[in-house]
């Protein structure tokens, strides 16, 4: 079982922004189920949300694999929601854009509802077994600075 990240190569992002972006993404999967399910108690929250057998014990258990590929622009990127759906993984819940809100390094390709611009940087997926990670990634390859 593996997190799987696709990042857009045309950007040429920096190391640091490259690695502070996986790993924004990574925290925010597990910190939304967290926020989702937690209620306040007193001076804390008390938080509790399932999770599938296999990604405990095979992912959260076990060693954390993740794997970042590169696609060479946004439309490369795009296809990779195309297999998703055809897996039927779900938008949000099994995989979602990695948008960067453009404060740094990049600039504005797209406006969001609120007039906000926004560059999509890549795509994520939630643990999946091996075998579903390479069917989304066959068309991919590793990720190289």
């Amino acid at each position: 079982m593996r997190r799987l990240f696709i990042i857009r190569k045309d950007l040429h992002l920096a190391p640091g922004k490259l690695a502070a972006m996986v790993a924004h993404c990574s925290e925010a999967f597990w910190t939304r189920l967290i926020a989702a399910s937690s209620t306040p108690e007193g001076g804390a929250y008390r938080t509790s949300f399932i999770v599938d057998k296999a990604t405990m014990e095979d992912y959260v258990r076990g060693s954390f694999v993740k794997t970042v590929c590169e696609a060479k622009n946004l439309n490369k990127l795009m296809k990779v929601e195309e297999i998703a759906k055809e897996m039927n993984l779900v938008k949000d819940v099994d995989y979602g854009f990695i948008d960067d809100e453009c404060r740094t390094d990049l600039t504005p390709e797209f406006t969001d509802e609120n007039g906000k611009g926004y560059c999509r940087v890549g795509v994520w997926f939630r643990p999946l077994p091996d075998e579903d990670s390479h069917r989304l990634s066959k068309g991919y390859q590793l990720y190289r600075g």
